[in-house]
């Protein structure tokens, strides 16, 4: 009797053929979407790379912070900062900022660190809120009232408005990509593999001689990186800036959560089931004012009641769906 040890499948093959597919459509939406599609495109794909990373955080390294706004409104204000006073094209300084993200949460994860638990997630939300109140005595960014991209800078981007929104746009989309696949391939690496037995249980981890708090550090260094590149491609997007719009808690924390857990914490596929539905609620009860935020909570409340791992949770030890690979199959 021969034994095979295998990560794929007949699903995550389909959904690898669906998916390369998927991609080239995207990449070809400035031909086919209009300018509202395409921003709306856009847009979606940042909030899927925000929820990635925060499901990276906390529903594998077990961080559960409430104060990853800190890196999205660094990174816009690093971006709006080095375009309009150093004359750095802004889609080229996209990497640079992800370096000095990384650069910047390694004392402010020292500092958190400390913490622990519920005390972790206040901590983080006390440094997002340093962050903003710093941000608002930056006079030469506009101090407390934010400040706008000049024409000269937008246009270096491109010289039609057409143009500058599609290379937005393709950058959003490449962001997105490349964070799905490092979550991917970490996740498929050794250090993934003590992340997966951390988020098992942390006991059992240590046990077996994982550094618990270097992989955890790692995870966090890694989604601060890539939360400020985030955020600088998310303010180039709306040409604008603000102390409170760049640290908002509520737009780029408690909907990333709120799409993390209704789509399946600790998943690869939970991000991307919990985009689509918070985007298609979006769309269709936006009109309803408060009553919209209203139904949020409830449909979060009745997920996490019905289905406490999410909707790809429940789908997932339902019938034993994987789409990404990650875990080993002995056939």
């Amino acid at each position: 009797m021969s034994v095979t040890v295998t990560r794929r499948s007949n699903a995550s093959t389909i959904f690898l053929i669906v998916a390369l597919l998927a991609v080239v459509l995207f990449v070809a939406a400035p031909w086919w979407a209009g300018r509202a599609e395409l921003r709306l495109f856009g847009e979606f794909f940042l909030y899927l790379g925000l929820a990635c990373l925060w499901n990276l955080l906390a529903g594998y390294a077990g961080l559960v912070s409430v104060g990853q706004q800190a890196y999205v409104g660094f990174g816009g204000y690093l971006l709006f900062a080095l375009a309009i006073h150093f004359n750095v094209h802004p889609l080229l300084i996209v990497p640079v900022i992800a370096l000095l993200g990384a650069a910047i949460s390694v004392p402010v994860g020292l500092l958190v660190f400390r913490l622990h638990g519920a005390y972790f997630a206040i901590g983080t939300w006390v440094v997002a809120e340093v962050f903003r109140l710093s941000a608002a005595q930056i006079t030469i960014l506009g101090g407390g009232s934010g400040t706008s991209l000049p024409v000269s800078v937008v246009k270096s981007i491109a010289q039609s408005r057409s143009d500058r929104e599609s290379y937005v746009y393709w950058a959003a989309l490449f962001l997105v990509l490349l964070i799905v696949s490092i979550s991917f391939a970490f996740l498929r690496s050794r250090q993934g593999l003590a992340l997966t037995a951390i988020r098992d249980n942390e006991q059992a981890a240590e046990s077996l001689g994982i550094n618990i708090s270097r992989t955890k550090f790692l995870v966090y260094v890694l989604t601060a990186a890539l939360t400020a590149a985030l955020g600088a491609l998310i303010f180039l997007q709306k040409l604008r800036i603000s102390p409170d719009a760049a640290f908002n808690v509520n737009d780029w924390t408690a909907f990333v959560i709120f799409i993390v857990v209704i789509g399946g914490i600790g998943t690869l596929e939970g991000p991307i089931i919990g985009t689509l539905l918070f985007f298609l609620l979006r769309e269709s009860l936006a009109d309803l004012g408060t009553f919209y935020l209203m139904i949020l909570g409830v449909v979060a409340i009745v997920i996490m009641i019905r289905a406490p791992r999410g909707i790809w949770g429940f789908i997932s030890n339902k019938f034993g769906i994987e789409l990404f690979p990650i875990t080993r199959r002995v056939l």
